[in-house]
């Protein structure tokens, strides 16, 4: 009977550690993957983009103050959008966004002008994120940044 009793408090023992080992495995993985960005599957996607020259007006085929500037994207996301931000000394000039899909409510083609009431001239440090719906929520899918000269 001692042997039986012994061996039915050890096996519940055994039992109550494995779920508590679960749970916390379980609780690390979740926030491990929790704190995951969005560029990856599933709904996102993933993707990337490249500036492209829509108006160039010093025609050195760089973006430059002034320009007007297009993103070639690539992504599976049925509805990505192009954000874009550009600092100048640290300090915002120039934030937009644009849909990359159509027919979209605006019928806009996704180009930028680079140039702001806070960006009057000269060069800044922008950058260009692909953002996309999943699951989720809005999840950045790509991102390149480059300089625009003065």
């Amino acid at each position: 009977m001692r042997i039986r009793s012994v061996l039915k408090h050890s096996t519940q023992a055994v039992l109550e550690g494995a779920l508590i080992a679960t749970l916390v495995v379980g609780l690390m993985a979740g926030t491990a993957f929790a704190g995951k960005g969005g560029g990856g599957k599933p709904g996102g996607g993933g993707g990337s983009l490249a500036p492209t020259m829509v108006i160039d007006a010093n025609a050195d085929g760089l973006p430059n103050w002034g320009d007007r500037i297009h993103f070639t994207i690539s992504t599976s996301n049925a509805y990505p959008v192009v954000s874009l931000t550009c600092y100048r000394s640290g300090t915002l000039v120039y934030s937009d966004s644009r849909p990359y899909y159509w027919p979209n409510l605006w019928d806009d083609p996704g180009n930028f002008t680079l140039s702001s009431l806070a960006w009057t001239s000269g060069a800044a440090d922008c950058r260009a994120d692909l953002k996309g719906t999943s699951n989720r929520g809005t999840v950045t899918l790509g991102s390149t940044s480059f300089s625009a000269g003065a």
